[in-house]
């Protein structure tokens, strides 16, 4: 087998702004590895957050080639690399390869039901509240959306897009904001505008910070949890985890803790990165089992790779395999 790796810049369309910044691109790494006549592909995104660059992905991923020119397996994947976007990329294109070699798609390798369309939140970017409603207004027919919020005057900015999109679900994301701050008054805030789940509240290794908290709103650990390891500091804090591939290191890694989330009695989100729809496939096999997907990834970009993935009105198609998997 022969690995290929490289960067690739996607523009998003128009501004992508949470609490730590704006990005009017995402930067995506791909591996490719080739076996005779086939073709398995993988995608990340780098985590910023974890120090990840998309040069430094590159760099770990191009670091495998003689172990995948000496027939690297999936298990032997789990122990190489350590959690991250770089075994990410690879464990997504060993599954494809899989798939293609065999020509049984990934969610019968993986013995997963076969998927079906699911509902995906979409975002509605940080930003001043007259702004964010009016971008809710344009979403208005969605059924589900994803804010993001920052602390201060984040009532306003809720209340403004609720008045955006009346009818639609509401899920928040503070991004590590709401640290230092009464956790448990603000949630009870947000009840007034039918909001049923808070990402993150405080920021990761403070989840402390959550001891004896009683919200009214369910929390779910984002940065805080990024795979099995970090279930037992999550446990009794949150009450849901986000699964992103790029953080726990792949659908391998993925499908395992969602199992186990579950098992804990925690509820499952999945979200993603920036990413195109080939970084988003893997992430649709996960979300089967889900209370609330975040898969909105490649919705949010200018343009998407060619047999991309479809969604109308909010409801997001599985990946056809012209595509991933």
């Amino acid at each position: 087998m022969k690995l290929h790796a490289q960067i690739e810049r996607w523009p998003v369309a128009g501004a992508f702004t949470i609490s730590r910044g704006a990005k009017t691109h995402v930067d995506v790494v791909v591996a490719e590895i080739v076996d005779s006549d086939h073709i398995g592909r993988g995608e990340g995104t780098a985590i910023y957050y974890h120090g990840e660059s998309a040069e430094s992905v590159l760099a770990e991923i191009l670091a495998q080639a003689d172990a995948v020119a000496g027939g690297l397996t999936r298990a032997e994947l789990q122990t190489r690399l350590p959690r991250g976007t770089a075994r990410n990329a690879l464990d997504c294109a060993l599954w494809d390869l899989d798939a293609k070699r065999t020509g049984t798609p990934v969610w019968k390798l993986a013995g997963l039901t076969e998927p079906k369309p699911l509902v995906t939140a979409f975002t509605i970017s940080l930003g001043e509240p007259d702004r964010m409603e009016a971008d809710a207004r344009t979403s208005a027919h969605l059924p589900l959306l994803k804010l993001k919020l920052a602390g201060e005057g984040d009532e306003a900015r809720v209340a403004a897009v609720r008045r955006g999109a009346p009818d639609a679900r509401l899920i928040v994301d503070a991004n590590e904001a709401w640290t230092g701050r009464d956790i448990a008054a603000e949630a009870a805030i947000l009840t007034r505008y039918g909001v049923e789940l808070i990402e993150q509240p405080v920021k990761a290794g403070q989840d402390d910070l959550l001891d004896g908290v009683a919200s009214p709103i369910p929390l779910a650990a984002d940065e805080s949890c990024q795979d099995r390891f970090d279930l037992v500091r999550c446990a009794g804090r949150y009450q849901a985890i986000n699964i992103k591939l790029d953080k726990a290191g792949g659908l391998t890694e993925a499908l395992a803790l969602a199992a186990e989330a579950r098992d804990m009695g925690l509820d499952v989100m999945v979200g993603c990165m920036l990413a195109t729809s080939l970084g988003i496939a893997p992430a649709f096999l996960v979300s089967g089992a889900a209370r609330w997907v975040d898969l909105d990834g490649a919705l949010l970009l200018a343009k998407d790779r060619p047999a991309a993935m479809v969604s109308a009105d909010g409801l997001l198609e599985p990946p056809g395999p012209d595509l991933w998997g």
